[in-house]
């Protein structure tokens, strides 16, 4: 046995001897005794009012300490406190998740437990699925602009697909929109913030006629942009953007539910742009600028070639739309439900990627894509009994086409020329899930799960184009797989506020082709399936019901094939990043949230995250060794190496928390005031890469304040993001001659009002 797999079982035996107090104090010292039987109330009943609305919003989701799983659940209410506005927030607020934008951009790549790769072109399966109303997306750009009236979100590690969707490696990240009502609410929030930053959002709902009834929400962004550019003081970052969502919601009966969904999101947001750090090719040398600070640059020739604006900044141009069908109905015995989806993705985004006012690696592409995905299910009715099962089948055909323009026309001797690639990728998957589950008596549950999935995608139409010079043209490709993935595990609920867990559970994630920057055939060449064996010990517990909760999971993860961005050099070109399989590769760690409230009015909770790994053999092409080659000899030549013991690269150790002391004002108001803050442990840009190569960790600190009444129908908040103003890098990337870093924000100071009736 490994000393991996020795300290993995002594960990779990440490969390099954945490003490568990079964009939600890609570909040209530009547606690648990019929209502007739307690006490009459104290003379100042509105105070107790304020004080069990404050209790409510804590210690929340209490049906879940039941379930065997690692998932974080976040209220709306917490989404909200802490300005989780995108997907990247999401990080903010559960363990070992990172969330990285591409370049600045829209474009996001997920590491959940470190799990997860650099996808530039965004046309291949995430290591991470997003859902929003349990709809897959399968680009996860598609997403953007979506999270307003938000009902809440889960994050869950690991292997998933047994139960719904599709199986993956890294697990899942679940978003619920608020559906519509029975009766009539509505709703506002509006925040303004520093750099003449601006977030609206807006909702009405209620019904229609008798069993019908919709909702219709919208949001907009203005503003915010942070950076400059030195050489002629023009700021860049402010957003612009405006989504709409509707729902029409109609029930029959009792037994059937209709839903019909719709959503559009135009997104003009100008991008964060990256800074160079290091110069890989030419004498110019970096640009000397402060850390909000960048040069970006637009020639008159390539905004005619690819038909925008002179003078254009970094930015998007994209529009999604998509529409959706949910429909159950419960027959008694067994409950089926369908779900129907389409969705759309129209992208032109312009990038600066070299971070200077030179035309070295200018880059605008755009994207026309679409997906539809069909998943139906069968599934026993009734929740409580011992016996619990799941069948269904779900379907995904998705269609895309790509086109990456390049200005090399300042990246002399070497190019010195305005290029173009273009491509089409068609994919098609079917999969198969069934899990079931049976709780026999002294608190054991036994379940299984079982996904056989079919996936097949293919490029086509492959041509790279140098304008006034050669084109090339590339015969497609194509890739299939057909592979089980499934799960198993016991559970104990060993008391009634403590459940221990074990699982096994495999995952299966399909190849795929990198696109970007074709030179020769063998860059299209497929990446293999990605499969992994997770290994995941877990304890739920509440020592001190409503004063103390501790969730804790530990996990192993032996892969095969892990997809992981790679290099390739072109001779007479240079390195290029290329996604590849490293053959076998490891990864293990734990996860923790904790949950304090230990007096009145102070509530804590603390994630904790920590993961180790390493490839166990990954022969690659070092990027490091072959930039050091160049620099001295100025001649690309390739350093092969293999990584084999080398780490992944990922944080090891990602923290995130808030504390608020609430204070009831009265007998009618209540003041809410409280810190948060982030810690994110350094992160290797390319494998093994130290020095430059790798990003800097940082730590965070933000704090707010709200004041509301106690019936909760409205708020006003002021509140501060990176209070401390430490400059960090959110990601990075390499471009043709420079590596770079994608700053994050500074100090954002705002104040947000929002009322709900």
């Amino acid at each position: 046995m490994s000393r991996r797999h020795v300290w993995l079982l002594a960990w779990g035996l440490a969390i099954l001897a945490v003490p568990v107090h079964v009939q600890a104090a609570t909040g209530n010292p009547h606690h648990g005794r019929p209502r007739h039987q307690r006490p009459a109330a104290p003379a100042r009943p509105k105070v107790e009012a304020i004080t069990v609305s404050a209790q409510r919003r804590d210690f929340s989701y209490p049906e879940a300490q039941n379930v065997p799983d690692a998932d974080t659940r976040l209220t709306a209410a917490r989404l909200i406190e802490r300005g989780v506005v995108s997907l990247r927030g999401l990080e903010r607020v559960a363990p070992n998740l990172t969330i990285q934008s591409i370049n600045g951009t829209a474009s996001t790549n997920f590491y959940l437990r470190g799990v997860g790769f650099n996808d530039f072109t965004q046309n291949n399966m995430p290591t991470v699925l997003s859902y929003f109303d349990d709809v897959p997306f399968a680009f996860s750009t598609m997403t953007d602009g979506m999270m307003f009236d938000m009902a809440g979100a889960e994050v869950t590690p690991g292997p998933v697909g047994t139960r719904h969707g599709q199986s993956d490696t890294g697990g899942e990240v679940r978003l619920r929109t608020n559906d519509p009502t029975d009766t009539w609410h509505y709703g506002a929030r509006q925040d303004i913030a520093s750099y003449a930053r601006s977030r609206s959002e807006a909702y009405v709902s209620g019904p229609l006629a008798k069993g019908l009834s919709f909702r219709l929400a919208g949001q907009t962004q203005q503003g915010g942009g942070w950076q400059r550019d030195p050489l002629n003081g023009d700021h860049l970052g402010d957003a612009n953007l405006w989504a709409l969502r509707g729902k029409l919601k109609w029930t029959p009966d009792s037994h059937t539910t209709l839903m019909i969904s719709g959503h559009f999101t135009q997104d003009d947001n100008e991008v964060v742009n990256g800074i160079p750090v290091h110069q890989l090719v030419g004498t110019s040398g970096l640009p000397v600028e402060g850390w909000q600070q960048t040069e970006w640059s637009m020639r008159d020739a390539f905004a005619h070639l690819i038909g925008r604006k002179t003078g254009l900044k970094p930015s998007e141009h994209d529009q999604f739309w998509g529409a959706d069908v949910h429909f159950s109905h419960d027959f008694g015995l067994v409950t089926f439900s369908s779900i129907s989806a389409f969705e759309t993705e129209r992208e032109g985004e312009y990038t600066d990627q070299d971070g200077t006012a030179l035309a070295q690696a200018d880059t605008y592409r755009t994207i026309d894509a679409n997906a539809f995905t069909q998943e139906v299910r069968l599934q026993s009715s009734h929740p409580h009994d011992r016996f619990q099962w799941t069948v269904g089948a779900f379907y995904q055909r998705s269609r895309m086409q790509q086109r990456f323009f390049f200005d090399y026309t300042d990246y002399v001797p070497q190019r010195g020329y305005m290029m173009a690639t273009h491509f089409g990728m068609d994919q098609e998957s079917t999969s198969e899930f069934g899990n079931i589950s049976y709780r026999f008596p002294h608190g054991v549950t036994l379940w299984a799960g079982l996904l056989h999935e079919i996936d097949d995608r293919s490029i086509s139409g492959l041509q790279s184009v140098i304008f006034g010079g050669s084109q090339q043209d590339f015969h497609g490709e194509s890739t299939a797989a057909a592979q089980y993935a499934g799960q198993a595990g016991v559970s104990w609920q060993a008391a009634q506020h403590a459940l221990v867990y074990f699982k096994i559970s495999k995952g299966f994630k399909p190849g795929g082709f990198t696109a970007n920057n074709t030179q020769v055939q063998a860059q299209l060449d497929p990446f293999r399936p990605e499969t992994v064996l997770t290994y995941e010990l877990g304890l739920k517990s509440d020592p001190f019901p409503n004063r103390l909760r501790l969730n804790a999971a530990a996990f192993y993860n032996d892969y095969h094939n892990q997809q992981i961005v790679g290099t390739v050099l072109i001779p007479n070109y240079g390195p290029l990043s290329e996604i590849t399989n490293a053959p076998k590769s490891e990864s293990w760690g734990f996860e923790a949230t904790l949950d304090i409230h230990p007096f009145a009015h102070l509530f804590v909770t603390q994630n904790l995250g920590w993961q180790r790994g390493n490839f166990q053999n990954f022969p690659t092409v070092n990027r490091a060794a072959t930039n050091a080659y160049y620099a001295q000899h100025g001649v690309w030549k390739a350093i092969d190496d293999n990584f084999a013991g080398v780490d992944n690269g990922q944080p090891k150790l990602t923290l995130n928390g808030n504390a608020e002391w609430r204070q009831p004002l009265g007998p009618h108001y209540g003041l809410d005031v409280g810190p948060d803050w982030l810690y994110r442990d350094s992160q290797a840009i390319t494998p093994g890469g130290t020095g430059f190569y790798r990003l800097p960790p940082y730590f965070l600190l933000g704090a707010h304040m709200t004041f509301h009444p106690a019936s909760s129908h409205w708020s006003a908040t002021v509140y501060a993001t990176n209070l401390l103003n430490r400059r960090y890098a959110e990601s990075g990337g390499m471009a043709t001659t420079t590596y770079f870093y994608i700053p994050g924000a500074p100090r954002f100071v705002g104040g947000r009002i929002s009322c709900d009736f």
